[in-house]
């Protein structure tokens, strides 16, 4: 399955706002305020020292042998939007790790589409004069490094590394496993103030058509394009939402009670939803994600890794970990997850059990379209 949707080659400042919007949603609250990453790269568009447009290429199309790497932010959403990047972290990481490994990097991805890390990989590739490839790790995303599609199926740990705003900079080689370097590299931002920018690993182009998440770019500015249309038109944007991407909706509410707190480089917390018009509740735990949906009877209706997406009611725009506040009215559309993080490899690391919880996945039904 695949879905109906054009494939982006570029991405010009026109595309930004939809693909942040687009990106937000797909970020299942996490991933880091994509408001942030959208007024970064469009500095970039606007400045005369840099191309005016990023090349996108599809995962199929990469060469086999061409070296690709993965950029993005470290760190909880919330320490995000109260310290802001300097701008070049993870532009500075990727030239560490090419120093290091003496390769050059032909193409840029994200580890996943969702929030800020959505727009890093297309600033480092302004900055860098490469192309982004349309796709991603995640199709969402995840609180730790190890949960992509890239160490999932396989990548070695080979080379990475971590900077701040101040430039302090920690190089990564040859780590034994991708969970151990997400407990190195999150230790090290938490020293860092709570945010680091990062690249990591070294990728083949054939690993890449074979494990990124296909045309998740060109999702994410769809996805945006689509609640926009929805609202000039006097429609509905979370409907328009819900309908492109083959979820269902979850609960209708308003924000009634928050807890959250940051622990260990991470937004952990829960949300409590009340029935707009009726005594229903609905409470989603979050560990810089949504991950867990349980109804008032603590019936549970659906876990990571399907998307829980929390969304304005009126607008559809999406509400992050980070932003919710009482009295929010809101929507929450659950949707089925990538077929690439249902494998039971996957979910040895991105399924509910990853995350602490004695529960078994039960996949969302998917619709006529999908990942």
């Amino acid at each position: 399955m695949s879905f109906d949707i054009p494939q982006l080659t570029e991405i010009t400042i026109d595309d930004l706002e939809a693909l942040g919007t687009g990106a937000g949603i797909l970020g299942t609250g996490g991933g880091g305020n994509p408001r942030i990453g959208r007024l970064r790269l469009q500095t970039l568009f606007e400045d005369e020292g840099y191309p005016d447009s990023v090349k996108l290429v599809s995962p199929k199309d990469l060469p086999a042998d061409a070296t690709v790497a993965s950029v993005g932010g470290m760190g909880a959403p919330t320490i995000s939007v109260e310290k802001f990047p300097k701008g070049d972290e993870d532009y500075k990481s990727l030239r560490a790790i090419e120093s290091f490994s003496g390769e050059t990097v032909d193409a840029i991805i994200p580890g996943g589409i969702g929030g800020a890390n959505s727009m890093a990989p297309l600033c480092v590739a302004a900055m860098a004069d490469l192309p982004v490839v349309d796709g991603d790790g995640m199709g969402r995303a995840f609180p730790e490094l190890q949960m992509d599609t890239f160490f999932i199926y396989g990548s070695p740990v080979n080379y990475a590394a971590t900077t701040d705003e101040r430039g302090n900079q920690v190089v990564y080689k040859d780590i034994d496993s991708a969970k151990r370097l997400e407990d190195f590299a999150r230790s090290i931002t938490v020293q860092m103030g709570g945010r680091s920018g990062y690249a990591f690993p070294l990728m083949t182009g054939e690993f890449i058509s074979q494990y990124a998440i296909p045309h998740t770019v060109s999702l994410a500015t769809e996805l945006g394009r689509a609640v926009e249309r929805a609202r000039q038109q006097g429609a509905d944007p979370v409907k328009a939402s819900r309908e492109l991407l083959g979820g269902k909706d979850l609960f209708t509410g308003k924000v009634v009670d928050v807890h959250r707190r940051n622990r260990d480089g991470f937004a952990m917390g829960s949300v409590t939803l009340s029935g707009l018009d009726d005594d229903s509740r609905l409470e989603i735990e979050f560990q810089n994600e949504f991950l867990i949906a349980r109804a008032d009877d603590d019936r549970v209706l659906t876990t990571v890794p399907d998307l829980i997406c929390i969304v304005d009611n009126d607008t559809g725009a999406p509400v992050m970990t980070d932003a919710l506040r009482y009295g929010q009215r809101v929507r929450v559309l659950g949707i089925p997850a990538p077929e690439l993080l249902t494998t039971p490899e996957a979910l040895d690391v991105i399924g509910p059990e990853a995350f602490g919880y004695e529960l078994t996945y039960e996949p969302l039904p998917r619709g006529e379209t999908g990942w």
